[in-house]
């Protein structure tokens, strides 16, 4: 895919990188160095909902779809206005499960001129870690604090589904995707406004369970630090910190403690959806879904016996594009 754009430095791959989840679809256009970190063109993030009722039909349903070609549409063309050489898209959790999955890749396939690769739970984990891991230090200095210690249990909360990847520098060392995102677990079990004690304590069950499958194969026990990724985690991160707005600076490389992760998720399932649309930090598609995606990360520190996590706003997008670039 190649266009205009600004001029790319020498010695620096400009890549394009789209990420499809169940709840949203995203793009990042940046330039790539061999080493050291990359530079961020353009960042985009809509709400397209790909996964709507996925869980229960099986079948990812044609007005997601529609949704989604149109935002891709966008994505295409601006990837190739800025002058990206190359471009991956992955497609995660909603369509690894879709019974008509050849619908949407060949709807994909029109659109970018190529198929989505459609990751296994592991390789998606192994991408948001790299994603994450290359920019702790940075971040933990731009806040003046220390960098979280490794190894790092990092944990990619999506809308289908929430990853977990053990490594450290050396690279991964277990990996595994189970299907507990903020959407799965909505759909399945907060159906109230606000949610019933009742359908939240079904929900905590089922993600309780879920965890017990992720220390089967992940060595929990050996993480120091646990690194939380996507938009839940950073949207109660935002509420924790009581920002007047969403700011992905202030929010990139902070540590929330595990009280203040319990007094947010605590609000967000108490909160009406009309009340959950008005807090500044929240982004529109996030409303109906963000108090199962707190409540997921509050469960896993429980568990898990994590007193913080450190939270990341760079993720599996980055991780797409890191390794495409380099390889």
């Amino acid at each position: 895919m190649v266009g205009g754009g600004a001029v790319r430095p020498v010695g620096v791959s400009r890549v394009a990188a789209i990420d499809c989840g169940t709840n949203s679809i995203r793009l990042l256009v940046a330039d790539v160095p061999a080493t050291g970190a990359h530079a961020d063109l353009l960042r985009r993030m809509e709400v397209v909902r790909l996964g709507e009722g996925v869980d229960a039909t099986g079948r990812l349903a044609p007005q997601a779809i529609e949704r989604t070609r149109r935002v891709l549409v966008e994505y295409a063309d601006a990837a190739r206005d800025l002058g990206a050489e190359a471009v991956r898209m992955v497609a995660t959790s909603a369509t690894r499960d879709a019974a008509n999955r050849g619908e949407f890749e060949e709807m994909v396939r029109a659109v970018l001129g190529q198929l989505p690769d459609v990751v296994a739970g592991t390789e998606e984990a192994a991408l948001s870690f790299l994603g994450a891991t290359t920019s702790l230090d940075a971040a933990a200095a731009s806040h003046g604090i220390t960098p979280p210690r490794p190894p790092f249990l990092v944990v990619d909360i999506g809308g289908g589904s929430t990853e977990f990847v053990l490594g450290d520098a050396d690279g991964v060392r277990a990996a595994r995707s189970v299907d507990i995102g903020c959407v799965r677990m909505t759909e399945r079990h907060l159906h109230g406004d606000p949610p019933s004690g009742e359908e939240v304590r079904r929900a905590e069950d089922d993600i309780r369970a879920a965890l017990t499958q992720v220390v089967a194969d992940v060595p929990v026990s050996e993480a120091a630090s646990l690194v939380g990724l996507a938009g839940s985690v950073t949207t109660v991160a935002a509420l924790a910190l009581e920002l007047p707005a969403y700011d992905p600076v202030a929010i990139h490389g902070s540590r929330i403690e595990a009280d203040a992760v319990r007094q947010v998720t605590a609000y967000l399932l108490a909160a009406t959806r009309e009340r959950r649309a008005t807090m500044p930090v929240m982004h529109p598609g996030r409303v109906d879904v963000i108090g199962a995606g707190a409540l997921v990360l509050r469960v896993i520190m429980e568990e898990f016996a994590f007193e913080e996590v450190a939270v990341s706003e760079h993720d599996i997008l980055d991780g797409i594009a890191l390794r495409l670039a380099r390889g």
